[in-house]
């Protein structure tokens, strides 16, 4: 295999990074010598089974940053940046920022049953799940971080244009996340940047399992979806490993299905 990034001192920074799209993304950009940094919030519970696909991924023979901490707050934000510019030292720099981050309330807008949205739910997530994508841009932007051609993806679904019962605040942070991936891709083009966002078809990760009636999802995504078969983690981090090149460059501002051709179906 051809590592194109091997002795490039590129990075790849992914936040949500241990699981799902996140870690396969980090694993697939580590086998093409890419080195990896991923912001991930986990318990101790789950500590052997992350550190054990950390372990792979250093087995690649990158370089490897892991933190620990809460993405969302903004003196944890501050305070890793700070170390990672020591970390990346005058010659590294940030190839890649992938923005993977799986965090909202899935509730219903109205039930007699079941607690129900509220003001609230949709801040947390919409703040969660997309405008943390901007506070991360401009604070590894300010720290002079980036590359000279730098890439950042996101990943939306197809909850950005129809409506999926309990998904109401995940769907408007999609939308939310598209609309400042535009404008990243619009007012950082000068300085080099690229953003785009992947629109993954759905994907049995644990962040689809979370959300009622996922059963149902995956069983009409299996007979609309042109191959038949689900989306796979691998296919997505393809995509980002695709974006991550060279010849992508040109590719911004855009919002890719990568998904088998299911949202024609």
């Amino acid at each position: 295999m051809v590592k194109e990034f091997q002795n490039k001192n590129y990075w790849a920074l992914i936040l949500g990074g241990s699981s799902g799209l996140g870690l396969a993304t980090a694993k697939k950009l580590a086998k093409h010598g890419m080195n990896i940094c991923i912001i991930h919030r986990n318990s101790r519970a789950q500590e052997e089974e992350i550190t054990n696909e950390f372990q792979n991924i250093k087995a690649e023979a990158v370089q490897f940053k892991a933190y620990n901490v809460d993405a969302f707050n903004a003196e944890k934000r501050e305070q890793t940046v700070s170390e990672l510019k020591e970390v990346l030292g005058s010659q590294g720099k940030i190839r890649t920022l992938v923005h993977s981050v799986a965090k909202g309330n899935l509730k219903p807008m109205i039930s007699n049953e079941n607690p129900t949205l509220k003001n609230d739910d949709f801040n947390l997530t919409i703040n969660a799940m997309a405008v943390s994508l901007f506070d991360w841009t401009k604070a590894l932007f300010e720290a002079q971080l980036f590359a000279n051609d730098a890439r950042i993806i996101s990943f939306t679904s197809e909850g950005n244009t129809k409506a999926w019962r309990n998904y109401a605040a995940v769907s408007a942070a999609k939308v939310t996340l598209e609309a400042i991936t535009r404008n990243i891709a619009l007012e950082f083009a000068p300085f080099g940047i690229r953003a785009n966002c992947i629109q993954a078809g759905v994907t049995d990760t644990a962040s689809l399992r979370m959300i009622p009636g996922s059963n149902e999802i995956k069983e009409y995504s299996l007979r609309r979806n042109p191959f038949h078969r689900l989306t796979q983690p691998e296919d997505v981090a393809n995509a980002v490993y695709l974006l991550s090149k060279d010849e992508a460059s040109w590719i911004n501002g855009c919002v890719i299905p990568v998904d088998g051709g299911e949202h024609i179906s």
